[in-house]
């Protein structure tokens, strides 16, 4: 309440609504030592209901979390404190995840609560055996993702999963009848959980609660009737309490209420003495766990600990440089989604930490590779997951998966669908979750599903995502280096773009390096002085290609840059961008996609070869041709500037 107070902005309802609720949770039941907030097998505890944020801190604080002060909570929502407006997993030690879109949280926990099982069907329970816990709101539960996030946790009996509900009655609107009359028990029942109703202000019954959630054989709903903003004279219960400050008169009237007389920010001796010793409670199950970690064999050991820390394999660049070399001694026109599924051959041999999954297009995204078994309902000893029609929970979920560590998480779906994936994408770039996305039927070139399945804005709309790198490799050979960059990356999410359609291989000489890692480069230099540079990306890098022969025959020298990944092209130093752009007089740029975002390579005047709207349904080279995505298109346009 003082930190709300004091900022003049927050949320003080739900945290003293449901402190009842995370009192007896941390207290009595968190596998948690303030003292090692990192620990791999401490319970995790998501606050889905981000904007309680206040309530999560205060817990950090009380429990003896290093650098979570009271000057820390004095300077809640302030520019560069721990203490945010909504829980940063990449600013506050003690924060599990990224949350404030309702349903991330919800939807994130079940990632970690796969990877948890994951690690224990692989490394055994003695490694691995923590719960994840999830504060709820019922804007969290109203959120669509929350529908896909829960079904899929229940058929795989994530036994280790409990939700607690703060069902409080209450939204910013007013009354939660006003617009929602779900029985979420019952709900989450359907689903395959355990769910109960209690009263949230009742430890004794909070407590009983969580031991037969701890005890199910399958997730656990607890739905905790609260009222928001308890102890407040005239706030508590209404929508008054959800998202601003009490006011002097009411605060002083809640603490009255509540009687406590002590001044702002302080907390009385006795009180954090108490709060700091169950911050320690864990330390000697933390000490157990690291004794058990240090008797396994020394590889398992070795393993283990280079998984949790991200490293690579050592084998992994050597892979992709075998594969390289195999695919320029035998070209192969192939989708580079086909492609994809060759890396992913190579690759998983030597990563068995890579998880890789799909939302129900397991056959188009080519993504199940060497067989794997796949994860199902309390088996969890697979390195597949069938996510069902569930792009959202998906994306979530592999943000929880790879926070949680030990695994290195890639899911699937078509490009168009980024769409319904986007708000769990954009919280793995905001918190620099290294999570790979495999996008494929990438444009028009998809054919006869028509506009609703053809992205052409994805691509733009991608890019503009800060610390998302998108990459559209040309043929198999850039593909194989795209995958290797997306796995070596480890501070943020890649997306690679791929296509149904086969393509020619365009790499024709073996290369030790790997070309796409800093976003272009010159696949082919014009002979001569150049009079236009062709930039192209993914298919239609053969496009320019053969419209620099055309160009040729006819006393045009161009040259052909690919880029693979154009934001990662525009964030090279000055001098590279300059040097590959080049003086050419007539820049082109070629992608069967819009035009944004080409301007920063080609300028206001280049020459754009792509879409201006939507697709249509057919087959694809006739939709190439009716859009006027040819070499000879390209070559025409070429002609026509300047009088070439």
């Amino acid at each position: 309440m003082d930190a709300v107070e004091a900022a003049k902005s927050g949320h003080p309802g739900l945290p003293m609504g449901a402190a009842d609720v995370a009192t007896v949770l941390f207290t009595k039941f968190l596998k948690y030592d303030a003292a090692d907030p990192f620990w791999p097998d401490r319970d995790r505890f998501v606050l889905s209901a981000g904007h309680g944020s206040m309530l999560l801190y205060a817990l950090l604080y009380l429990s003896g979390l290093e650098g979570m002060t009271v000057d820390e909570l004095k300077r809640f929502r302030q520019l560069d404190s721990r203490t945010p407006g909504h829980p940063e997993h990449f600013m506050t030690p003690g924060v599990e995840t990224t949350t404030g879109p309702l349903g991330q949280g919800l939807a994130t926990a079940v990632g970690m609560a796969m990877a948890e099982r994951m690690l224990a069907a692989e490394y055994g329970d003695g490694i691995s055996s923590h719960f994840t816990y999830v504060l709820a709101s019922d804007g969290d539960l109203m959120e669509g993702i929350s529908q896909e996030a829960i079904a899929l946790a229940g058929h795989l009996k994530l036994n280790r999963l409990v939700v607690l509900f703060d069902d409080n009655g209450i939204s910013i609107d007013g009354p939660l009848a006003l617009a929602d009359s779900v029985d979420q028990p019952k709900r989450f029942e359907a689903a395959g959980w355990r769910a109960e109703r209690i009263d949230g202000h009742d430890p004794a019954a909070i407590a009983a609660a969580i031991e037969r959630a701890q005890a199910s054989d399958r997730p656990s709903l607890i739905a905790c009737r609260t009222t928001i903003g308890f102890g407040a004279p005239k706030k508590a219960g209404t929508s008054k309490a959800h998202g601003e400050p009490l006011g002097a008169e009411e605060l002083a009237g809640a603490k009255a209420a509540i009687g406590w007389n002590a001044a702002p920010f302080e907390v009385p001796e006795h009180v954090l003495s108490a709060w700091r010793e169950a911050g320690r409670r864990g330390a000697a199950e933390r000490k157990a766990w690291t004794d058990r970690v240090e008797a396994l064999d020394p590889a398992s050991k070795a393993e283990f600990a280079r998984r949790m820390h991200r490293r690579l394999p050592d084998g992994l660049a050597q892979a992709v440089a075998e594969l390289k070399d195999g695919l320029v001694a035998a070209p192969q026109e192939i989708a580079t989604r086909k492609a994809s599924e060759i890396a992913l051959g190579a690759i998983t041999k030597v990563m068995p930490e890579l998880i890789l999954g799909s939302a129900d297009l397991t056959p188009s995204n080519n993504t199940r590779v060497n067989n794997p078994t796949a994860l199902a309902p309390g088996s969890f000893a697979g390195r597949y997951i069938h996510y069902g029609i569930r792009e959202h929970a998906m994306a979530a979920a592999m943000n929880g998966m790879a926070i949680h560590g030990g695994y290195r998480p890639a899911g699937a779906t078509f490009l168009v669908f980024s769409d319904y994936a986007r708000p769990a994408i954009r919280i793995a770039a905001l918190g620099g979750i290294p999570a790979v996305y495999v996008f494929t039927h990438d444009s028009i070139g998809l054919g006869e599903d028509g506009p609703t399945h053809q992205p052409v804005e994805h691509l733009a709309a991608l890019r503009a995502m800060p610390n998302l790198r998108v990459f559209r490799p040309a043929d198999a050979v850039e593909t194989a280096e795209c995958w290797q960059l997306a796995l070596e990356r480890t501070d943020g999410p890649t997306l690679l773009a791929l296509t149904r359609q086969n393509v020619p291989p365009v790499r024709r000489a073996a290369s030790g390096a790997n070309l796409c890692s800093q976003g272009a480069y010159e696949l082919a230099p014009a002979a001569g002085e150049a009079h236009a540079t062709i930039f192209a990306s993914g298919s239609e890098v053969s496009v320019a290609l053969e419209a620099r022969e055309i160009l040729s025959g006819k006393g045009v020298a161009a040259r052909v840059v690919s880029v693979p990944s154009l934001e990662l092209f525009l964030a090279q130093p000055e001098d590279r961008k300059r040097h590959l752009i080049g003086a050419a007089p007539v820049k082109v740029a070629v992608e069967a996609a819009v035009r944004f975002g080409w301007d920063a390579v080609i300028g206001p005047d280049g020459i754009f070869v792509g879409m201006s709207g939507f697709g249509a349904s057919a087959p694809y080279k006739d939709l190439y041709r009716h859009f006027g995505i040819t070499a000879e298109g390209v070559a025409k346009r070429v002609l026509r500037t300047h009088n070439l």
